[in-house]
């Protein structure tokens, strides 16, 4: 490879360090060799090289949802940047910022049966926030700057809210092997050890006025209800629960929240509602005045019934990155930063009603007499109770796959990041997983919601130093059962809980499950996989764990182990979807008989 290439291609990859990416997921190929080898060559850039790009997507996805930063994602040209496309996808709804890089042919060999080719202009299209055609390599001074900028930019659109993945694709001509005794590798177009362009952040805030006004009307309303989504602020849990504190407003806590887990204070959380909101009856008596909503959408569709039941109460959902109400009930939306705006009304409203203002450890509601959040934490009691009798309930026969997260809520040491699969696991863990106080970081990709690249998703967070367990369908874990090889080549810790029902277990609480003749062939889809030899293939440990002493005993001993860990625990659809249906059932009775016992009293 010429100077031009070299110094053009290794001013982009220092760049891209000095905006503070420090990891790279690169597939092999031969047309993106320059870039391959120039990020390998770079000494503060960690290049991870995972053979597929499907798993790669997925794995750089996990790496950044992990570290809060960008990653940067490298492959070659034609199919391989189309396999990119569902971990963007997820990036770009669950607001995860990526880095693309994807080698082209050069204008001259595109459309003319150049082999290893298609159209990569824009080839993601809306998924991703921010495209550029990178120019053919040259080393120009103004080349040079404009490598250096672009790679500042493409850093900075990822982390502007909403977070995101950008894409650039660089056309590169043959020779490929870059000069890597050049005496100006990764320093032309730089001036001294400064990033090229600093890039600054602000905070979205309400002008004071209006967080005066806004605490004023949610002062007026008794009955609120604060609904937290899927999210990931350090800071927020602090700051909503002060806030639902000073209001009197209980706080229906998502899992994906980060409000289930953790040291601030737990006794505003309502973390049992997708149970006891399915009692038609239940659901029409709490009928609030406002809500108040933060982050995504929550997984609970009780709760999303709930909404539509009660349409005409006011919805203000707060977002500082984009608009995000598929209830399409928003009567406000405001775009600023979550955690400000709590603290700020917080103590707009302990200010007036004569209290002290900053942090507090419970300041009581000005003229409220609690009765309603107090409703709110009695059906969760309720709840709860039923729930934990259910899971832990001797006379079931078969593993209920409820349980898996009552007991994993016992077994996870602090500061583990649990990851739970779409369809029923993810839902498991919404209505199993009680609050405590461990500080057990949960996460899951429910942007597109996919079943596609959970494995891969949780080799990205453990390579990012974190201690992970992944819970995961059998049907999930065989879609992505490539991404198991990260875990070999780089010895990553890793559990993986492959809770088996041999096929579509969420379809048996569908209406599909009352088509008898076709069920099984399109929904259930059995695929009788042992899964035994794919651990043993990728150097991993395997239990299969068909009692619940062994499953404790597996996970005790996995949690604390390098390397990875498949433990397999045997459950049946049908009775898995009739326990859970029972338990529904018992909560609603027990509400009913509480509810009737206080008419009469």
């Amino acid at each position: 490879m010429t100077e031009g290439p070299t110094l053009y291609l290794s001013a982009f990859i220092d760049e891209l360090v000095r905006s503070g990416v420090e990891h790279i997921v690169i597939s092999p190929g031969s047309r993106s060799t320059p870039l391959a080898v120039l990020a390998a060559e770079h000494p503060q850039l960690r290049v991870w090289m995972i053979v597929d790009e499907r798993s790669a997507g997925f794995f750089a996805l996990g790496l950044a949802k992990a570290r809060r930063v960008p990653v940067a994602l490298l492959c070659t040209s034609g199919t391989a940047a189309a396999n990119y496309m569902p971990a963007i996808a997820e990036a770009k709804l669950a607001r995860v910022p990526l880095i693309v890089l994807t080698a082209d042919r050069p204008h001259e060999l595109r459309d003319v049966g150049a082999p290893q080719t298609i159209d990569q202009i824009a080839m993601y299209g809306r998924q991703v926030k921010w495209f550029m055609e990178m120019p053919i390599p040259e080393a120009a001074p103004l080349m040079l700057r404009h490598a250096r900028m672009t790679a500042a930019r493409a850093a900075a659109e990822a982390m502007q809210q909403p977070l995101g993945p950008v894409h650039l694709n660089f056309p590169l001509r043959e020779p490929l092997l870059p000069d890597l005794d050049h005496p100006d590798l990764f320093a032309a177009g730089r001036d001294g050890d400064r990033a090229y362009v600093e890039v600054t952040f602000g905070v979205k805030q309400l002008p004071p006025e209006t967080v005066q006004a806004l605490a004023e009307q949610l002062k007026a309303h008794g009955r609120g209800l604060i609904v937290c989504g899927p999210m990931d602020m350090p800071a927020f849990a602090e700051a909503v629960t002060e806030l639902a504190a000073v209001l009197g407003y209980p706080v229906l806590a998502d899992p994906l929240s980060q409000l289930r887990s953790g040291s601030h204070r737990q006794d505003v959380i309502i973390d049992a509602y997708d149970a006891f909101l399915r009692d038609e009856r239940t659901a029409e008596s709490l009928e609030p005045e406002v809500i108040l909503r933060f982050g995504a959408m929550p997984v609970s569709k009780p709760l999303l019934q709930y909404m539509n039941r009660h349409a005409d109460s006011r919805l203000i959902v707060v977002d500082d990155g984009g608009w995000r109400d598929p209830t399409l009930l928003a009567s406000d939306m405001i775009s600023a930063d979550p955690v400000q705006l709590c603290r700020s009304l917080a103590d707009k409203l302990a200010g007036q009603a004569g209290g002290p203002t900053g942090i507090r450890s419970g300041y009581p509601p000005s003229g409220r007499d609690g009765a309603w959040l107090a409703e709110w934490q009695q059906l969760n009691e309720i709840s709860r109770r039923v729930m934990q009798e259910g899971a832990l309930d001797p006379e079931i026969e078969d593993l209920f796959e409820g349980r898996v997260f009552t007991e994993l809520r016992e077994l996870l040491p602090a500061g583990t990041v649990l990851l739970a699969g779409n369809s029923m696991p993810i839902r498991d863990l919404d209505a199993f997983y009680a609050v405590d106080e461990r500080g057990v970081r949960m996460a899951g990709n429910r942007g597109a919601n996919g079943i596609d690249g959970l494995v891969s998703t949780a080799m990205g967070i453990s390579a990012a130093g974190e201690r992970v367990v992944l819970v995961l369908g059998d049907l999930s874990f065989y879609h992505d059962m490539n991404g198991l090889l990260a875990a070999k080549l780089y010895q990553l810790p890793i559990t993986i809980i492959v809770v088996n029902n041999d096929g579509g277990g969420i379809f048996s609480f569908l209406p599909q499950a009352d088509l008898p003749r076709h069920y099984e062939l399109l929904f259930g889809t059995p695929i009788g996989l042992d899964f035994r030899h794919a651990a043993a293939m990728y150097g991993g440990r395997y239990t299969k764990a068909d009692t619940w002493e062994l499953f404790r005993e597996a996970v005790s001993q996995a949690v604390s182990a390098d390397g990875l860990d498949v433990i397999e625990v045997p459950t049946d659809r049908r009775a898995n979807a009739e326990h859970h249906r029972r338990i529904w059932r018992l909560i609603a009775e027990r509400i009913q008989s509480r509810q009737a016992a206080g008419r009469e009293g």
